[in-house]
């Protein structure tokens, strides 16, 4: 963390006292991060994160009573933490996506696996504060100019897009980047992501997906398929007069007559 005086504030929200004493050893270790708290239950959670919103939560989801995603359904809004899942189920990953979780760990997990997810974390609270800074300045400035507050110019452009996907494989949950899929293909009920060779699948519609990748960095192409701006080699003509998008890895893909003007755009001039 760049902000050394600023610790992150955790809690421990776990059933088992053995499960948050690991949790809480481990975390000890770690010199920018404070324990605000533990909780057994999703009820005591819930009254904890509402009173004393922390900035990282530890969060089981098998528990008496609520359950871990009952419990953040009835946490306010503005006082939902990063969330770092804690199970033994594996069968709750997608939901955790669909939640916005940072990490999913599954239990018995090792000190290298905790310290990735960990690590991720403070990223990501870094840069949330960072943001967050910029934002007021932006504010002040244009409160100060007798404008509108930047902020408020700008809500279009602070929408969040899906920068990870969460896939199960082998038993394990599997964290993709965003940025590391090379193109997207609609397949029955699923998509099937193309990462650097391998294939992975999601229960998920493209039209779904879609509203989920960032414009400047993904682009739907055809019907069944979206590519990663940045995987693009060329465009090449068929012979009947068709245009296919071929990647840098050889792959080539149809492109809808409709979507070729925005794509050739994009190759001249890049993503606004």
């Amino acid at each position: 963390m760049s902000t050394k005086t600023k610790k992150i504030r955790t809690l421990i929200v776990d059933d088992e006292p053995m499960a948050r004493r690991t949790l809480r050893d481990l975390l000890q270790a770690d010199p920018d991060v404070e324990i605000i708290g533990e909780c057994s239950n999703g009820l005591e959670a819930v009254a904890f994160i509402n009173s004393q919103p922390p900035d990282l939560l530890f969060l089981d989801i098998q528990m008496p009573g609520l359950n871990g995603f009952e419990a953040l359904a009835q946490t306010e809004p503005g006082s939902i933490p990063a969330i770092i899942f804690v199970t033994a189920f594996d069968q709750y990953a997608l939901k955790a996506f669909e939640v916005h979780a940072l990490d999913y760990l599954l239990k018995p997990f090792n000190d290298k696996r905790f310290a990735e997810a960990l690590r991720q974390a403070k990223s990501h609270i870094e840069l949330k504060e960072i943001n967050q800074i910029s934002r007021s300045l932006l504010n002040l400035l244009g409160t100060q100019a007798g404008n509108e507050p930047a902020a408020a110019l700008s809500t279009a452009s602070t929408k969040t897009f899906l920068t990870r996907f969460m896939i199960k494989a082998d038993g394990r949950v599997v964290f993709i980047k965003a940025s590391d899929v090379d193109w997207i293909a609609a397949d029955d009920y699923f998509i099937k992501l193309h990462v650097r060779g391998r294939t992975h699948l999601l229960r998920m519609s493209l039209n779904e997906l879609e509203e989920k990748l960032d414009p400047k960095a993904f682009l739907r192409i055809h019907r069944s398929s979206i590519v990663n701006f940045d995987s693009v080699r060329e465009l090449q003509q068929t012979p009947s007069g068709e245009y296919v998008v071929v990647l840098k890895n050889g792959t080539e893909l149809k492109l809808s007559r409709g979507r070729r003007e925005r794509l050739e755009q994009l190759l001249m001039t890049g993503p606004e």
